[in-house]
């Protein structure tokens, strides 16, 4: 049977109508497949475990003496006011700042010693003015002699005061003794001076920090003032330090001494911190890795490394010598390369991780 033309011509015009829906119907359902995957690897991310990271390191090795102790600021400044009675009008430091020698740090309210500084001076001009009458009237007979004394005694004891309020005024404004870091703050504004032993500021002199280990009384002989040390930080970083003093003592109680570690002024280096040294750490620099990243399990070691997408990869590892919480790798991954410390028992080959602020790759 044969169509009419008006059918044809109403079948094509509905076909031309329904042919631009397909399109976007089928452009709509690709587009969102589209973008389903750019969502996985925010939830993946979200997932990811926190872990610790250091580093592969060249470095020297050795069988040196071992010893743990904290850090300490080598000399602490205590900053405080000899006044009482005034108030704090300013502050001029805070904790973590560095300053030098004489640079004010806190100043008080001396808006009331001004006032007394100016009636003092009033009054021994005064009493001088007194005094320079008698200056020539010894022995005349004008005045009697005990008088003529007082003049002069009340000129200079008018002098001495105003010299006191003086000097008073230069000490309102609280200066750093030293150069260095302020390690801690005690005064508040508006506080009133007590005149106590509290001080207002802590500060390390020059910023330097030293490590004071305790080392076995045994292992003090093999220590020498000069000699290098090797100090490793818990979050895994290494220092490079040298002995600048051995105590000349030892504790009765529990057979310790004391040696102090000279350290570069780094900003990771903080008294109260924790840190452990190798004392004499000998031989050519090694690739080596900490202790703590290796992986031991039942058919070898092995390090979980990280690559630069924060993806976790299983390593096999031989390792050599030891010393210092490092040991030798003497098969593995190069220099540099960043490695899971401590939480590696956690981490499969091919998580996605994220590596703490306090990892020793984040100190760098």
């Amino acid at each position: 049977m044969r169509s009419s033309p008006m059918t044809t011509r109403t079948t094509l015009a509905a076909a031309l109508l329904i042919a631009p829906l397909l399109v976007t119907a089928v452009g709509l359902t690709a587009c969102g497949q589209k973008d389903k995957p750019a969502a996985q690897p925010t939830a993946a991310a979200a997932q990811a475990r926190k872990v610790s990271v250091g580093a592969v390191e060249t470095r020297p090795l050795g069988g040196g003496v071992e010893a743990s102790g904290l850090l300490v600021s080598r000399e602490e400044a205590a900053v405080g006011s000899e006044l009482s009675g005034y108030r704090v009008a300013r502050l001029y430091a805070d904790e973590g700042d560095y300053v030098r020698a004489g640079q004010p740090l806190a100043q008080l309210d001396d808006t009331l010693l001004r006032a007394q500084i100016d009636q003092q001076a009033a009054v021994t001009a005064q009493a001088e003015a007194e005094a320079r009458r008698v200056a020539d009237l010894d022995g005349q007979g004008v005045l009697s002699q005990e008088q003529i004394e007082t003049r002069r005694y009340t000129a200079k004891a008018q002098e001495a005061a105003l010299k006191e309020l003086r000097t008073r005024a230069a000490r309102m404004t609280i200066t750093a003794p030293v150069g260095g870091l302020v390690l801690q703050r005690g005064v508040q504004p508006g506080q009133i001076a007590g005149g106590g032993t509290t001080p207002w500021f802590s500060i390390a002199r020059d910023g330097l920090v030293e490590l004071d280990a305790e080392v076995n009384e045994a292992d003090l002989a093999g220590i020498r003032v000069g000699q290098p040390v090797q100090v490793t930080l818990p979050g895994g970083q290494s220092v490079s330090g040298t002995v600048r003093l051995i105590s000349p003592r030892v504790d009765s109680a529990n057979r310790l001494g004391r040696v102090r570690v000279r350290l570069p002024v780094r900003p990771d280096l903080r008294p109260g911190g924790f840190g452990r040294a190798v004392f004499g750490a000998t031989g050519a620099p090694v690739t080596a890795v900490p202790e703590a990243a290796i992986r031991y399990e039942a058919d070898g070691l092995y390090l979980m490394t990280v690559d630069s997408g924060d993806r976790a990869h299983q390593v096999a590892i031989k390792v050599g010598r030891k010393g210092g919480g490092w040991a030798q790798l003497i098969q593995g991954p190069p220099a540099g390369t960043r490695v899971v410390l401590g939480g590696a028992s956690f981490v499969t080959d091919g998580d996605l991780v994220r590596p703490t602020a306090s990892s020793q790759m984040a100190a760098r």
